[in-house]
């Protein structure tokens, strides 16, 4: 069985000076009160438009993010490969929903499915769907109220906006992912990924939709979407992630007065996040796997179930992923073992990703020992080197 306990593998694309810069980026991002006034700092700047692009770019931009452009990103995405780990470039622009902005970030995804026909190191590629609709709109939609006829034209445009994404996809061959969002907006996208996976899924899972697995109802509504692919004789694509909204979805049920869609403690959602793994092994004829995680348990649990089922290391319909910036310990391992591994790779114009650089650094502080772990790991592989070198003399 794999191991993670080598960070000889696990840094062995970085540099000295990359490792020095990472230890001091996670000590940073260890003080909770440092995170918390950095975030308020760089929502006021976005706010107010003040240039921070000089100090966020050479220091937790360019730890987490790939470039500004897919231009920038490729350098990464080949440095990557030397170690047989692959790339996902995620165009991380948030919150626009003017027409204009939404064709643009339209066009730049698109252009994100056509490099990744032409890159074997760029298996899939992947998009937040809120970038392409207003939230309003979805949230009224998922939740089934009455639409004006302005916003039902709009939920039309959402439906061609992203069958327009998996269309191309499907042209090209490329595997596309769609990103999982808050409850209140996840039905009606639910609702037209499906659509798309029943049209675009007839040879192989091309089509994937997102799985947060923290969510109470998830198990349930991936039997159910396995029978209705069944039924419908569609291929399903699923990424099993745990979920990135939990605090924003117990704070939103209580202040409305509904039960928490989430879990209510860390083991309830691992045991349920490996028993969806579990049920997608078992089910591998009719379900591709995006097991998208930092967590150790998981990332083993899925190369045990693997084995198991006498599935290859390198089955195309399983895959493993990490954050870029993050758990190489696992991503770099795992690829070193013979599994097929990912980094996501977010990309695009600084002050435009901060809100996702703001988001990785809190969850690294709000999430136990995932800094310290980190740390440690980096720790260890400095001083694996410096008595390496002391050896040599």
């Amino acid at each position: 069985m794999v191991s993670f306990d080598s960070t000889e593998i696990a840094f062995k694309i970085k540099s000295d000076q990359e490792l020095r810069k990472a230890h001091l980026l996670f000590r940073a991002i260890s003080s909770s009160s440092l995170v918390r006034t950095g975030s308020i700092l760089s929502n006021w700047a976005i706010a107010i438009r003040f240039p921070i692009s000089w100090i966020v770019k050479p220091t937790i931009y360019k730890h987490f993010c790939g470039g500004v452009t897919i231009e920038e990103c490729l350098p990464v995405v080949e440095k990557l490969a030397t170690c047989g780990v692959r790339s996902v470039l995620d165009y991380s622009i948030e919150g626009k929903e003017e027409p204009d902005e939404i064709e643009a970030a339209l066009q730049e995804t698109l252009r994100t499915v056509i490099n990744a026909s032409v890159n074997r190191n760029i298996p899939f590629a992947v998009f937040k769907p809120t970038a392409f609709g207003k939230n309003e709109v979805l949230e009224k939609k998922s939740a089934s109220l009455p639409l004006t006829a302005e916003e039902e034209e709009e939920t039309q445009l959402f439906r061609d906006r992203i069958n327009r994404l998996c269309r191309t996809a499907y042209e090209h061959n490329v595997r596309i992912m769609v990103d999982a969002e808050d409850v209140c907006y996840q039905t009606f996208i639910d609702e037209v990924v499906m659509e798309m996976m029943e049209r675009y899924n007839r040879q192989k899972a091309i089509v994937y939709n997102t799985f947060q697995m923290y969510r109470t109802d998830r198990m349930d509504a991936l039997k159910k979407d396995y029978e209705t692919a069944c039924t419908r004789n569609f291929y399903m694509g699923i990424k099993f992630v745990r979920g990135a909204y939990m605090e924003r979805e117990r704070e939103r049920a209580a202040r409305l007065g509904y039960p928490s869609p989430i879990h209510p403690d860390k083991e309830n959602t691992d045991r349920h996040y490996d028993a969806a793994l579990k049920f997608a092994v078992e089910h591998i004829d009719r379900i591709a796997i995006f097991n998208g995680t930092h967590n150790e348990n998981s990332s083993l649990c899925l190369a045990r179930l693997m084995e198991e089922h006498n599935l290859p290391k390198d089955d195309e319909r399983c895959y493993f992923a990490q954050l870029y910036g993050m758990s190489d310990h696992i991503s770099f391992n795992l690829a070193h073992a013979g599994y097929n591994v990912v980094k996501y790779l977010p990309y695009g114009p600084v002050t435009s990703v901060l809100p996702y650089l703001i988001r990785r650094t809190e969850e690294n502080t709000s999430i136990a020992g995932q800094t310290s772990r980190e740390l440690l790991l980096i720790t260890r592989e400095i001083n694996r080197r410096k008595q390496a070198k002391q050896v040599k003399i």
